[in-house]
């Protein structure tokens, strides 16, 4: 597990799922070292550092092998050890093991049972029908952010506009009741956030906010089992002969989307609206032609899950190195999406970029992205608010990162207007 005679040592200790490091930027020049020189490199870790007894991960960079990982699930498990690269150390393998009822942390054939039941959420039709009702949401968002403005017209974006829209998404899709939105968005973020000390929040707060969304779930599946009505929570768990998921998998299919489709469409808009404000060109030209081709570009730049892992379940071959059975392997989605063997000038935001074939919706396989639909129309549909009701926006402040060790997460981003 040796780093090849040609490699540049990469910093005594240096870990790409360091929070500390993600925290301050994202490491896209010790990406670059890498894929050139040891696109499949052994990451040494200190037992239980990552919520894990062993020494530490393969770090994948390359888009290719991304790519071929991911669409190998009877080869690199999502289930062994979760999706998720790095816990606090303090987390139980107790702990570990529940997060296994997410269906991220699943494998066929138990993931392909409860993905056939989810997925008549997220037929073209089913997206389609929500498109009005965000569309006047977006609309709304920017408008309220506008009215709430200070005196010299500033506000934060990530709190004001780039929160709401995928929280209203995920609760229109499910049926929640306006009145009960502020809670579910509360309980994600407390989900998500537990790896940065600002928001005071430790993992047992996050694993209570967890329950909480899976209890409240749970009890909206129960009633409407009692009473189906004409939305996608009656569809999923009160389907008759067609299967249908009991109320807990309800309840941890909530988790899913509470975390990826709330966190990461929210940090792709704010990234997203950071890459416009930097790159004014860009800004100009979406707002003059609005390219079908945005939404794409946004999420590559944004990359909003660095990483996601796997555990090899037997020995196999990758990039040259001979992984064991039981090894824990990372695939680096920030890495892959910035491959100049697959994108022409990566490091350049192109909102005409087409094609685009980047991992920022998984590598393909059995967990490629359920909602990818409905994110690309969140994106479209609050960026063509944005367009038209603050299209004078500018950066009033530099953006302030989330510390976490797999979400590229923005917690503020000053603008101004006027």
């Amino acid at each position: 597990m040796k780093l090849p005679k040609d490699c540049p040592h990469l910093p005594e200790g240096f870990d790409f799922t360091d929070p500390d490091l993600l925290q301050a930027r994202i490491p896209y020049p010790e990406f670059a070292r890498m894929r050139q020189t040891a696109p499949v490199w052994w990451c040494a870790q200190r037992a239980g550092i990552s919520g894990f007894q062993d020494e530490g991960y393969w770090a994948v960079t390359r888009h290719a092998d991304v790519k071929h990982v991911s669409t190998h699930p009877e080869v690199f498990s999502s289930n062994t050890n979760t999706a998720v690269i790095r816990f606090n150390e303090s987390i139980s393998r107790d702990q570990i093991e529940v997060q296994k009822l997410i269906m991220l942390n699943m494998d066929p054939p138990e993931h392909t049972r409860v993905r056939q039941i989810v997925q008549r959420g997220f037929t073209p039709r089913a997206v389609r029908s929500l498109e009005n009702a965000l569309r006047s949401r977006a609309r709304s968002i920017v408008e309220t952010a506008l009215a709430g403005a200070k005196d010299d017209g500033s506000f934060d974006f990530v709190t004001n506009i780039a929160v709401e829209l995928p929280l209203q998404a995920i609760a229109e899709l499910i049926g929640v009741p306006q009145e009960d939105r502020a809670k579910i968005f509360d309980w994600s973020n407390k989900m998500a956030a537990y790896d940065d000390p600002e928001y005071a929040i430790t993992e047992e707060i996050g694993a209570e906010a967890a329950m909480e969304i899976v209890s409240y779930s749970m009890n909206l599946a129960a009633a409407r089992k009692e009473c189906p009505a004409k939305d996608i929570v009656s569809q999923l768990v009160a389907a008759g002969d067609e299967g249908n998921l009991s109320n807990d998998e309800f309840g941890f299919f909530v988790i899913l989307l509470a975390v990826a489709g709330n966190e990461t469409t929210r940090n792709a808009i704010s990234h997203g609206m950071h890459a416009f404000l930097t790159h004014p060109e860009q800004w100009e030209l979406y707002k003059r032609d609005r390219p079908e081709t945005a939404a794409e570009e946004i999420v590559r730049w944004a990359t909003p899950v660095v990483s996601f892992q796997r555990t090899a379940t037997q020995d196999v071959e990758l990039g040259g190195q001979q992984i064991k059975k039981g090894d824990r392997v990372g695939l680096f989605y920030s890495s892959a999406n910035n491959d100049p063997e697959v994108f022409e000038a990566p490091e350049q935001f192109n909102i005409t970029r087409d094609p685009n074939p980047h991992l920022g919706f998984g590598g393909g396989g059995p967990h490629f992205c359920l909602g990818k639909s409905l994110a690309v129309m969140e994106i479209n549909l609050i960026f063509n608010a944005i367009a038209d009701v603050l299209p004078d926006l500018r950066l009033s402040g530099d953006p302030r990162r989330l510390r976490s060790a797999w979400l590229n997460g923005i917690k503020e981003l000053q603008v101004t207007h006027g």
